[in-house]
């Protein structure tokens, strides 16, 4: 397993948008702007089940994660990995504190009726940073 130098950590704990890269059923890429979490050298990505990258990601875990530092945008890290772990287990309490972190609100205010959270955690393979 690879791991986010310790130098680019900070990125994943600012209010940083990152690009989340899956791959279509016909082999194209498909990238999606997210909230970012990390937790034990893992990244998260909350979404909603039944999504498009939740669909890529049951057929095919491989994804890259980018994060451009919001303060530098010369400065930057890529992850590349697997999603090694798809759960709803803490899904909503997580998105709520990825509301609080991007939007300032304690609780999510986007959820539509019916909505299941998912939390996909990826396992980095190989990591590249710039900056």
């Amino acid at each position: 397993m690879a791991s986010i130098p310790e130098k680019y950590g900070d990125i994943v704990h600012k209010k940083t948008f990152a690009m989340f890269g899956t791959i279509m059923p016909n082999g194209q890429p498909q990238v999606t702007p997210v909230w970012v979490d990390a937790e034990g050298g893992r990244i998260l990505i909350n979404t909603a089940k039944g999504r498009q990258k939740h669909k890529n990601v049951q057929r095919d875990p491989r994804v890259a994660v980018t994060l451009v530092d919001p303060d530098n945008p010369y400065r930057y890290v890529e992850v590349r990995g697997r999603v090694t772990e798809m759960t709803e287990s803490g899904a909503d309490k997580h998105i709520d504190k990825m509301a609080k972190k991007y939007l300032g609100k304690d609780k999510y205010p986007f959820a539509q009726p019916g909505e299941q959270r998912i939390l996909l955690k990826i396992e980095p393979e190989h990591v590249h940073g710039m900056g």
